[in-house]
């Protein structure tokens, strides 16, 4: 069952994690101080979402994770720069570790060459203690905690085998086939891995930096006849902003002056301009396009449109999947257990040939090999590239758990109004008398209804937008049965059945129609005109709430997916069951009250199916919570965005479809990541264990486990809505 999604607790920025065994320690750290609930780190993303008693010191849980090894900070404290000198550390450490390696590729050519045993020292200690300083200063925290980490069993693999060397050095002067290379390989590996992988995980926080990179810093506040340049952060709600074609609009806000079209593609995911005008809503983050606009403003920082998605954005990325927790059990006891194999791998060679020297060296390659930063790395990748690239195509993943449970959703069910259909009344079906045509049915209902804001009248209004419609005089309203009157010579009357009967007009050939579009819930009104004390049928019109234009290939889409549809409206059965019928939908309720919605999803609960519902309105909220995933159109109200698990930033409802897809998708990297990252320490460690592999061949190995997972999941990068396919 989805809650409200904003991002509670404290949030933390967390320094010195290498794998999802530091993951384990600082939650367990976080856990272990009083008042604290719940404690997520993510790993990718380098943060800490603690849940605490109101009042809790920040201070007393960066102590906590401190005193386990690691730095922390909060969140509004600046992200540290990326660390540029990393790429030279691995380049420095390559051009010394070079000609260490240098003579096992020659041999294979069958040159013999092999710098003295010296030469190589003075290779391998920079990098070893130097390059390498990182691995000793992260392990040694991590036995200070009581703990292990990937760090720690570099540092012991590499010490081992360069120390090791040293030895033989000493033991046999002249001896010069040592392990230097090997130390200093594995250190440049991993190393270079690190590098690799710090690159690709800053490409799955590209959809935050490029939200952020949204917001003006400065707008321009017109004041009397003067316009000022004010910090954003210095708006009031009620302040006048001037916005001038290509800037950025700068708040949330109503256009008072002016008229444009507005890019709001990188919030919404809608590819065309939208035309603005008077009156009109705008969001901020968005880009004018030709025109002058003078804005309102309505909100102002946290409370706009740009900061609450940056907010669920980033709550979704911070968050953990319930599979990931599994991942973090397992990792809690990984390196422990890594040491153990390695001691028995040292001890079973020692017997076994009596060799201490190839005995340390598959102990070694043991260490190297087993550390679990791919198991760390797969899951938050995933979901950062996931939840970004669905946030550019206008789909708000507002958890993790969302994502995760959407992807074995069985049943959708839609609200009618405003979710399939426009949530206003349009002119369906327009029905002239024998003799008559439809567009003189159209001008001359138009007539009649110029001068009203009634809603039926504004959908008459839009029916005849371009049609020369004739003036009217002497209007006037027939209260609760419609309008009359005069066009040039005509007497007219527009209004309900109920008019019809007491002008005693027969209705004639239009009679069973009229009976047809009642019967599917259209609201019909008949156009008469009135002779004297008769009147005569010239034609009908027929309202009725007008389809989305994507919500035929919506439901097709869901359907293809292997979805049921199932759609639960307040409205009359008649209406509701015409707007299935031409939708294909399996299930109707209709005449449903709010509460009946949410007894309804948990009914299809109840059966056995997992229930998306998708809903705009208050009155939806129940039905959104009361679901398994709960998805809310943007387009709707605060109240059902809050409560669902995803929002769709735009009233395209074929996106309902590429929600389910990416979390689909994006659970299947999920598992292909952490499917590879098993397969490689299955296999790798008793590969080592055995004495099959070298360190440096471990060393390499480990680093491209790293690689390969974040890579996989920067495959989620390449996903496109079918939406927008269509578009282009």
């Amino acid at each position: 069952m989805t809650t409200s999604h904003t991002l509670p607790g404290v949030q933390l920025r967390i320094g010195g994690m290498s794998c999802a065994s530091c993951v384990s320690r600082v939650e367990k750290a976080l856990m272990k101080v009083p008042g604290v609930t719940s404690a997520s780190v993510n790993l990718a993303t380098e943060t800490a979402t603690v849940h605490a008693r109101a009042g809790l010191p920040l201070a007393e849980l960066t102590a906590a994770v401190e005193k386990s090894g690691y730095t922390a900070s909060g969140v509004e404290q600046p992200a540290p720069e990326a660390d540029h000198s990393a790429g030279w550390h691995v380049v420095l450490s390559a051009l010394l570790t070079l000609p260490l390696v240098a003579p096992m590729v020659l041999s294979l050519a069958g040159v013999a060459w092999m710098p003295s045993a010296w030469v190589q020292l003075g290779l391998a200690a920079p990098v070893q203690f130097f390059f390498g300083a990182r691995f000793y200063r992260a392990g040694w925290k991590a036995v200070r905690a009581g703990a292990g980490n990937m760090d720690l069993l570099v540092a012991l693999g590499t010490s081992a085998a360069f120390g090791l060397s040293v030895y033989l050095m000493f033991r046999h002067p002249g001896h010069e086939h040592l392990y230097f290379e090997a130390s200093a390989a594995v250190i440049t590996l991993v190393l270079l891995g690190k590098w690799l992988e710090g690159r690709a995980k800053r490409r799955t926080t590209e959809a935050i930096r490029a939200l952020n990179a949204l917001r003006p810093a400065t707008a321009r506040v017109v004041r009397g006849d003067t316009e000022v340049d004010v910090p954003v952060g210095q708006l009031a709600v009620g302040d006048l902003v001037r916005v001038r074609p290509g800037e950025r609009i700068a708040v949330d806000g109503e256009v008072v002056a002016g008229s444009s079209h507005v890019d709001e593609s990188a919030l919404t995911g809608e590819s065309l301009p939208v035309a603005k005008g008077e009156g009109d809503r705008v969001t901020g983050g968005a880009v004018n396009s030709e025109g002058v606009l003078t804005v309102r403003t309505l909100a102002v920082g946290a409370e706009t449109t740009l900061a609450r998605i940056i907010r669920l954005v980033e709550s979704a990325q911070a968050g953990k999947a319930p599979i990931q927790r599994l991942v973090d059990r397992v990792s809690a006891v990984f390196v422990p257990v890594v040491l153990v194999i390695a001691l028995v791998t040292l001890a079973g060679w020692l017997v076994v040939s009596g060799d201490w020297e190839q005995a340390l060296i598959n102990a070694v390659t043991v260490l190297v090999i087993a550390c679990p930063c791919a198991l760390g790395l797969a899951t938050p990748t995933a979901i950062m590239a996931g939840t970004g690239v669905a946030a550019r195509h206008g789909i708000l993943i507002q958890d993790a758990d969302a994502l995760e449970v959407a992807r074995n959703v069985t049943t959708v069910a839609f609200d009618k109004t405003g979710t399939l259909t426009e949530g206003r009344p349009a002119v369906v079906a327009v029905v002239p008398a024998p003799g008559g045509t439809e567009d003189e049915v159209v001008r001359l209902s138009a007539a009649l209804q110029r001068s009203s804001s009634h809603p039926l009248a504004v959908a008459v209004l839009d029916r005849a937008e371009g049609m020369p419609v004739p003036e009217a005089t002497a209007a006037s309203a027939l209260p609760g049965r419609g309008v009359e009157a005069r066009v040039g010579d005509m007497r007219l009357a527009l209004g309900s059945s109920r008019l019809l009967k007491e002008l005693g007009a027969d209705a004639g050939a239009l009679a069973g129609e009229a009976e047809r579009l009642a019967n599917d819930g259209r609201t019909v009104s008949w156009l008469l005109r009135r002779d004297g004390n008769t009147a005569a049928v010239l034609g009908l019109l027929a309202f009725g709430d007008a389809l989305k234009a994507s919500a035929p290939a919506a439901v097709r889409r869901l359907h293809d997916l292997g979805i049921r549809t199932v759609m639960l409206s307040g409205d009359n059965r008649g209406s509701a069951e015409a707007v299935a019928r031409q939708l294909g939908i399996d299930t109707v309720r209709a005449e449903v009250l709010p509460a009946d919605k949410a007894a309804a999803v948990q009914a299809l609960r109840a059966e056995g199916q997992v229930v998306a519902m998708v809903g705009d309105g208050i009155n939806d909220a129940p039905a959104l919570a009361a679901a398994d995933v709960g998805i809310a159109m943007a387009t709707g109200t605060d109240v059902a965005m809050e409560t669902a698990g995803l929002t769709l930033m735009r009233g395209d409802v074929r996106l309902v479809a590429d929600a389910l897809d990416v979390s689909r998708r994006t659970y299947a990297t999920i598992r292909r990541g952490l499917f590879w990252a098993f397969v490689y320490n299955v296999v790798g460690i008793p590969l080592a264990a055995f004495g099959l592999l070298s360190p440096v061949v471990a060393g390499g190995a480990m680093a491209l486990s790293s690689v390969s997972v974040v890579g996989n999941a920067l495959l989620l990068r390449r996903w496109r809505a079918s939406a927008d396919a269509r578009k282009e």
